[in-house]
């Protein structure tokens, strides 16, 4: 089995291919736990309510304990449950989606007016027409950690992971028997390919009328203006905000003591390729945030600490693709998971090492299916 792309996809599908006995090649283009696509910036939102569709639900319960079962294998800390916050009017897509996933899957969760919610949580200043949805289990993972975790273990089982050896170019036999990829340093054979890889997925796999779009993204961590610890983990909770005529944006507590908490807009049409990405920080990036904080987490809207870039990648239904190819039966895909996809790496490396070995999985992925963009043509 040959896997391009080591990020969050592609480590968690070398780890599960490793621990069923198969022989794997990892081939990755930059270094482990990279920060030049998405999966990095210390925190990443995990939650079960999801609003997106609850057809996510099982698949995210999957992925809980699949990051219970690497927890205990690297017996380090990568999911911490702090409960999260879904934020906005009670008829919105967030919170009703949330409502809709809840009660389909029997979710516990609580529905706070925003009288209750300041006493609760006086961290948020909602409007009176806004209401939070709360789900105790919600939290966040370590992505940079999950990453490295899956890698070592991988590498530990048997796999051999190259790193800073790019894919130039990939074929597969139309029987279904083999596949070849090149790097700029050797030709490689096997009999089958998972291809993870992130925001190249448009430039390495072209033809499949699979679309997906890369935008820009960039990361704030702030420092509170008072009352720093009320934004420490055990405190403040992630949180998800969907402001009535206004981009969502979601919020993490800071997750040491030296760190500050972590805010970023969700939606954006700032698009862009991985080599021109712009990944200066300008004042309409800070304009906004500012803009979405201000006057919903007063506390919140100091000096910033630090900043990031990343790239989402997304479809345009903004669901996932977890397909084999069209034409190759025996390469899997995996893209499109930007804004939302890493909590579910775990479950996702699974269900893609079931495509590899077996062309098939228990898992219902059908809502991720490539051929959902051909019917639409």
């Amino acid at each position: 089995m040959i896997v391009v792309g080591l990020g969050a996809m592609g480590s968690a599908t070398a780890y599960h291919l490793s621990k069923r006995g198969a022989n794997v090649l990892g081939l990755e283009a930059f270094t482990p736990a990279h920060d030049k696509g998405s999966s990095h910036g210390e925190s990443r939102i995990i939650r079960q309510a999801y609003f997106e569709d609850p057809a996510y639900v099982p698949l995210v319960l999957r992925a809980y304990e699949l990051w219970d079962e690497l927890e205990e294998e690297s017996d380090e800390n990568l999911l911490s449950i702090t409960g999260g916050i879904s934020i906005g009017p009670l008829k919105g897509t967030l919170v009703a989606g949330c409502l809709r996933s809840a009660m389909t899957h029997g979710l516990g969760h609580e529905l706070l007016d925003s009288n209750q919610m300041r006493r609760r949580f006086p961290q948020f200043a909602l409007a009176d027409d806004e209401v939070g949805f709360y789900e105790e289990k919600a939290g966040y993972l370590k992505p940079e950690e999950c990453i490295r975790q899956h890698l070592r273990v991988a590498s530990k089982l048997g796999a051999d992971l190259r790193f800073e050896e790019p894919m130039l170019s990939w074929t597969a036999a139309p029987d279904g028997d083999g596949v070849s990829v090149t790097t700029d340093k050797h030709t490689y054979h096997a009999k089958s390919l998972v291809l993870s890889v992130g925001s190249w997925f448009a430039e390495l796999v072209p033809g499949v009328s699979m679309p997906v779009v890369v935008s820009r993204r960039v990361l704030f961590w702030l420092r509170p203006l008072y009352e720093s610890s009320s934004f420490d983990r055990g405190v403040f909770p992630v949180f998800l905000w969907e402001p009535e005529g206004s981009p969502l944006f979601y919020g993490l507590p800071r997750i040491s003591e030296d760190g500050s908490p972590k805010v970023g807009i969700h939606s954006g049409d700032e698009t862009c390729t991985p080599s021109t990405i712009d990944r200066r920080i300008h004042p309409r990036d800070e304009s906004a945030i500012r803009s979405a904080i201000g006057s919903r987490i007063p506390a919140l809207n100091g000096e910033i600490s630090h900043t990031a870039t990343c790239m989402y990648t997304m479809t345009p239904d903004e669901h996932f693709i977890i397909d084999t190819h069209p034409n190759y039966p025996q390469v899997s895909l995996a893209a499109g998971f930007s804004g939302h996809g890493f909590k579910f790496s775990s479950v996702v490396g699974e269900i893609l090492c079931d495509l590899a070995m077996t062309g098939k999985t228990s898992n219902d992925i059908g809502i991720f299916s490539g051929s959902r963009f051909r019917k639409q043509r």
